[in-house]
């Protein structure tokens, strides 16, 4: 049964959970602005905005992430409706989109491109830059094979992040992960060498080894990482074919004079990823410091039970990261304030200030109080203006006009004030 507020005892049901915050309105409207940055520019290159459900069967991720994935075995927050179906919060976006893709039958009409935006769920260690409920932008390029689809969409990922003023903060790290052959080449040669130090292997990893020994490239634990730092490189491992693809990525890079860095030790664990990894790394947010990542995964459809492969790359960027690294305000439409003086002059104001809106003019109005409360108001919501409004103004059917930023006032018919605004504006 719902308890009442007058009956909860712990203050701590009125805290918000571990890893979770409030967005009050000066970070609302940071997030607000990244995602309609975002947007724009995804919809330049003709994506469109798509949204799933917060929550899917658990089967989407447990299929495709795999059952040795941190993201499975330790992150995803799994629950059971009444019918004991398992279900859990969205921990990533891709899957989702493929299910979306498949389930509502859109394989039929690719390739697709789709961008979205929202929160996602993940049980870790809260700290700078990463919560148990976070936000994300991303993009999905699906059913399309080519490399120059990778180039787009990093090409995107950095008009992207040029649009928010970070392009001299961040660094792209770019690797191929090579077709299955390659990989299956490559796997060979970290069983083999994984195997002589198996007692030294953090118990996940021993696990790992015999499952999917690349997942062992992505361990966080330090004498793992110790024998990563001198494990084989996949670029070893790479067939002609893939060598090809890479190469005619990194061409499309050159071309837009994009900087990039080729690093050998950027490896996808998960068994549908395939030829390009890249990621936009940066130094001002202490450890975490990938802001954008993304991939190509021709084989996630095969995983979730489709037929054939659908070809696709995709990224997706933190919005809790990009916030932290922003330099410029992000400030709201600066609205009119209106201060009505007397009745007659509150009853003309609500015609007035809903006139004012239609025509797209953001609208305030000041509370009850003497004038000098109500300027302090309108400077409070970063009024560009206020309309001051009384018994004299209105016999005479006038208003005064003072601008906030210069002090500038005059007094202005009540037919002008439009043009008066779209002047200031």
């Amino acid at each position: 049964m719902y308890d009442s507020p007058k009956r909860i005892r712990d203050i701590s049901m009125l805290q918000t959970f571990r890893g979770t915050h409030d967005h009050l309105p000066d970070v609302a409207v940071r997030y607000d602005y990244i995602i309609k940055v975002a947007q724009h520019w995804a919809g330049l290159y003709g994506y469109n905005l798509v949204s799933t459900p917060i929550f899917e069967y658990a089967d989407v991720f447990s299929r495709t992430l795999g059952d040795t994935s941190d993201i499975v075995t330790k992150e995803m927050f799994v629950f059971e409706d009444r019918h004991g179906d398992k279900l859990v919060l969205r921990p990533e976006g891709t899957a989702g989109l493929m299910r979306c893709l498949l389930s509502n039958g859109l394989m039929h009409q690719l390739p697709q491109k789709y961008f979205y935006a929202g929160p996602m769920f993940r049980y870790e260690r809260p700290q700078k830059g990463r919560t148990r409920q976070f936000h994300q932008i991303g993009v999905e390029f699906m059913g399309e094979a080519s490399p120059l689809s990778d180039g787009e969409a990093i090409t995107l990922a950095w008009d992207v992040l040029g649009a928010l003023g970070l392009k001299n903060k961040v660094a792209l790290h770019i690797n191929s992960l090579g077709d299955t052959e390659s990989r299956q080449a490559y796997r060979g040669l970290l069983v083999e060498y994984f195997s002589d130090f198996k007692s030294e292997l953090s118990p996940d990893s021993q696990e790992r080894l015999l499952k999917n020994p690349l997942r062992i490239l992505d361990s966080k634990d330090p004498k793992d990482q110790a024998l990563v730092a001198k494990a084989p490189s996949l670029e070893g491992s790479l067939n002609n074919l893939s060598k090809d693809f890479f190469a005619r990525v990194l061409e499309s890079l050159d071309l837009l004079k994009i900087p990039y860095s080729i690093n050998p030790r950027l490896v996808r664990g998960l068994d549908y990823y395939c030829h390009t990894a890249f990621e936009f790394v940066t130094d001002t947010l202490g450890a975490q410091s990938a802001v954008l990542a993304g991939g190509r995964y021709d084989r996630l459809a095969l995983m979730m039970g489709h037929k054939e492969p659908i070809p696709s790359i995709g990224w997706a960027a933190g919005i809790e990261r990009l916030e932290l690294m922003l330099d410029q305000p992000v400030l709201g439409a600066r609205p009119l304030s209106l201060i009505p003086i007397g009745e007659a002059a509150e009853r003309k104001v609500l015609g007035l200030a809903h006139d004012l809106r239609l025509s797209n003019i953001s609208v305030v109005m000041a509370p009850s109080g003497n004038l000098k409360s109500r300027m302090k108001y309108a400077n409070k919501v970063n009024a560009q203006a206020v309309l001051i409004l009384g018994e004299d103004e209105l016999q005479k059917g006038t208003a005064v006009l003072k601008e906030l930023d210069n002090g500038n006032q005059q007094e202005i018919p009540l037919s002008q004030i439009k043009d008066a605004l779209k002047r200031l504006s």
